[in-house]
């Protein structure tokens, strides 16, 4: 399981175990907070199309889906 400090969230970067479309290095492209400072929004940019997606922050920490860092 990745540990994720939610505040150092953003810009950083994910490689995805298994790619779909060509798509492998993501970049967290923007992170809102709750008032209870819980993640409200987290959104991954792919490196090469620029394409992005919201995901659940909580799915970062699967390592059998998300590494951290480009590899």
């Amino acid at each position: 399981m990745n540990r994720i400090n939610p505040a150092k969230l953003h810009h950083s970067k994910w490689t995805a175990v298994a790619p779909m479309n060509r798509e492998k290095h993501f970049l967290v492209s923007e992170v809102k907070f709750d008032e209870d400072g819980a993640v409200a929004l987290c959104k991954l940019e792919a490196v090469l199309s620029k394409n992005e997606y919201s995901i659940d922050w909580n799915e970062l920490k699967r390592t059998q889906k998300w590494i951290q860092g480009w590899t």
